[in-house]
């Protein structure tokens, strides 16, 4: 049976990635889509954190991959903000919605160009969210697309894959 007692001790489980005891707590009815004061979950701050052991117990526990954080994001957009590859994968596969929008009016692509430095990671993410269907026409709040803030940036071989993916 799930209480708040046990969410709460999952949430700083997570927190510290300690996935033994998150296990533990998981199997005893801690709900994995439970909010925080925060509005984070275990499965939100996984995500975001690049906690793929812990996301995958998450999703193995029925994580509600439409769920949103404070900031009206998926678990999505914060990882490919962190370019955390391996779980950006993970949440693609799971069925998070590439394009979702939160409400700043960023989406996982233009948050993986805009915070990040075009680096082979930052590539990466760019390459599996265009490769799981992103929009690479969607703007940002300022009308700006993700190749725009690449070009602006500098990030030659994002800018690239932008143009031809």
């Amino acid at each position: 049976m799930s209480t708040p007692e046990l969410e709460r001790a999952l949430f700083d489980a997570v927190a510290r990635d300690d996935v033994a005891t998150a296990r533990a707590l998981i199997d005893a009815g801690a709900d994995v889509n439970a909010k925080n004061a925060r509005e984070d979950s275990a499965f939100l701050y996984a995500g975001a954190e690049g906690l793929t052991e812990i996301l995958a117990l998450t999703l193995d526990r029925g994580a509600d991959v439409a769920s949103t954080n404070r900031f009206g994001g998926t678990a999505l957009i914060p990882a490919a903000e962190h370019g955390h590859v391996d779980t950006v994968r993970m949440l693609i596969e799971a069925g998070v919605p590439v394009d979702h929008v939160n409400e700043p009016g960023w989406t996982a692509l233009l948050e993986a160009v805009v915070y990040g430095d075009g680096s082979d990671r930052y590539q990466d993410v760019v390459r599996l969210l265009l490769d799981a269907g992103a929009d690479r026409c969607i703007e940002d709040a300022d009308g700006r697309t993700a190749l725009q803030h690449a070009e602006r940036r500098g990030q030659v071989a994002v800018a690239t894959l932008l143009r031809t993916r």
